[in-house]
């Protein structure tokens, strides 16, 4: 299949709404579903530490995962955002088709056309 998730966190739902809607706006995601309220434990420099967070899954175009990664990686506040992209192995064949058609398309060299 050519789409896939992007999973990612963010500390604040402000800062999440504006990237998630410079991504739609964009064409570059066909959608973002944020969700709020996940507690985090995680290792960084050299402790645990908790932090609360929000989520946001965007649906994409496999060719665009690369572009929607250094576009948030670039405008997020954390010095290690967490952006994992996971290909999409089968759904709704409508859906799918959906978020095709409202992605961009780039060109064989990558470019946004």
């Amino acid at each position: 299949m050519p789409e896939s998730l992007l999973y990612m966190t963010f500390g604040a739902m402000e800062e999440a709404q504006r990237i998630g809607e410079a991504l739609v706006r964009g064409r570059l995601a066909a959608c973002v579903n944020i969700l709020p309220g996940m507690r985090s434990l995680y290792w960084w420099k050299g402790r645990v530490e908790t932090a609360d967070e929000v989520v946001m899954i965007a649906k994409t175009r496999t060719e665009l995962t690369e572009s929607v990664i250094e576009y948030v990686r670039t405008r997020h506040s954390y010095e290690v955002p967490s952006i994992v992209s996971m290909s999409i192995a089968g759904g709704n064949p409508d859906f799918l088709d959906w978020i095709r058609k409202e992605t961009r398309e780039t060109n064989d060299s990558g470019d946004m056309v």
